[in-house]
């Protein structure tokens, strides 16, 4: 093994294709699962004010309706697409070996889904193979899978930005999510060598056209897998590396879940569509918290309201949120990291520890 530390691999299922699936797997080291972007609902119909049913009503029509008319983002379901079961490191298993392990696995998933004629699934994994130089702290191709990925040198990095996605982020739709990840490191290079992404799908997110989107159920589960992984990360970055946290759409509702340690200075939430707390004093954490949003976001329409454990409440660019604003242009809800947007310059800017440019009437 490329490591010193034993790796296994877990929920093996004694076919012979599981069986060669486990020896060239474990060959190369060891890894978990975890991610996800994009989330949401625009205004619906009745302005009609008053009884607590009709605005529950509303709610709900609002969301799917948005999900009905944005056009879904979601590839062809591949909820049964064959794969390796994720390789489970020890602790200090370092960062190279968990890409090369992963790596290993990619290759084995691509191998399953090609043997099974599942082809989409094959071509996707094979653009996230990235020829063979991807670093995946996990990789999970399995349904509709989780991935950790890093772009630039986190063992030296001192400033690392951590993606969290919104709904229908799954392998099908991983493309998009690394393009703005990608985005992001370069654009984080350019003010400052000693920087990483780690795009991180930890998660199995919600669609779109779903009442899961509603709900804070999958944001519970997935801040209980974020918040020891932020602690992990810290330690295999460079002593004293800063940690923004910066979190999409329904990634909002997780991030405002999620515990975070001193080694978290930055939360950041765009494009969100609440995230359940009526105010910053109510997230647990002590990190700054960011709010922006784009104008022309459709998620802007969403109604503010959480009424039987529907909506997530507070607007989090109302200022009685009491997050800091920051500016973030004229974009969309998938814009915002979008090479040459003023929105990607701000989140870089907070990143980096810069001020950026905040919204005017905001402190």
């Amino acid at each position: 093994m490329a490591t010193g530390t034993a790796a296994r691999t877990a929920g093996t299922a004694g076919t012979a294709s599981t069986a060669r699936t486990t020896t060239a797997v474990a060959a190369a080291a060891a890894a978990a699962a975890a991610a996800e972007v994009g989330a949401g609902a625009a205004a619906f119909g009745s302005r009609r004010a008053g009884a607590r049913g009709g605005r529950l009503r509303r709610t709900v029509l609002a969301a799917l309706v948005a999900a009905a008319v944005v056009v879904p983002v979601s590839a062809a379901a591949s909820g049964h697409a064959p794969a390796p079961a994720a390789v489970v490191f020890a602790e200090d298993v370092s960062p190279q070996s968990r890409y090369a392990a992963n790596r290993a696995n990619l290759t084995e998933a691509i191998r399953m889904a090609e043997d099974a004629d599942r082809a989409g699934r094959a071509d996707r994994l094979r653009a996230m193979a990235a020829a063979g130089t991807a670093q995946f702290l996990t990789f999970d191709g399995r349904g509709r899978g989780r991935a950790v990925e890093v772009f630039g040198d986190l063992e030296t990095a001192e400033r690392i930005a951590v993606l969290v996605p919104g709904s229908d982020t799954t392998l099908d739709t991983y493309e998009r999510f690394r393009s703005g990840a990608a985005s992001l490191q370069q654009r984080l290079r350019a003010g400052h060598q000693r920087s990483a992404v780690v795009a991180w799908l930890g998660y199995d997110t919600p669609g779109t056209v779903s009442t899961t989107v509603l709900t804070a159920g999958r944001a519970d589960d997935a801040a209980a897998g974020l918040g020891p992984f932020l602690n992990r990360l810290a330690s295999m970055a460079a002593p004293g590396a800063r940690l923004s946290l910066l979190c999409h759409s329904y990634g909002s509702v997780v991030c405002a879940r999620t515990a975070t340690g001193p080694a978290v200075g930055d939360v950041v939430l765009f494009g969100s569509p609440g995230t359940g707390a009526g105010s910053v004093r109510e997230l647990p954490t002590t990190a700054r918290v960011w709010a922006g949003r784009g104008g022309a976001d459709w998620i802007a329409g969403v109604p503010h309201v959480r009424l039987g454990g529907l909506g997530f409440g507070t607007d989090p660019v109302d200022p009685a949120f009491g997050a800091r604003a920051f500016a973030a242009g004229a974009g969309g809800h998938s814009d915002y990291l979008k090479p040459g947007t003023r929105s990607l310059d701000a989140l870089a800017a907070i990143v980096l520890g810069a001020p950026p440019v905040e919204e005017a009437g905001h402190a």
